[in-house]
């Protein structure tokens, strides 16, 4: 599930139940370490449900921005009428 951006290199300290779970996981499926550290990651931050609306979107990339700038607009102004701004 790579974008296919440039990668960095990170130091992680991470538990050692959880590092052992992640090379499992890599080894059962092929994958390097820090593949499925990228996908765990990426799950958690929402990566995988912006990518689900992305794929199933008829949106140009223009119109796109366009609702995401409306949307954000409502919800400060929401924001705004809940605080009596």
């Amino acid at each position: 599930m790579s974008s296919g951006r440039t990668k960095k290199k990170v130091t992680l300290y991470l538990d050692e139940d959880v590092l052992r779970a992640a090379r499992v996981r890599a080894a059962r499926s092929d994958r390097r370490d820090s593949e499925v550290v990228e996908d765990a990651l990426r799950a958690f931050l929402g990566f995988d449900v912006v990518e689900r609306v992305w794929a199933r979107s008829d949106l140009g990339e223009d119109e796109a921005m366009k609702l995401a700038v409306s949307e954000l607009h409502a919800m400060r102004d929401e924001q705004r009428a809940a605080r009596g701004s």
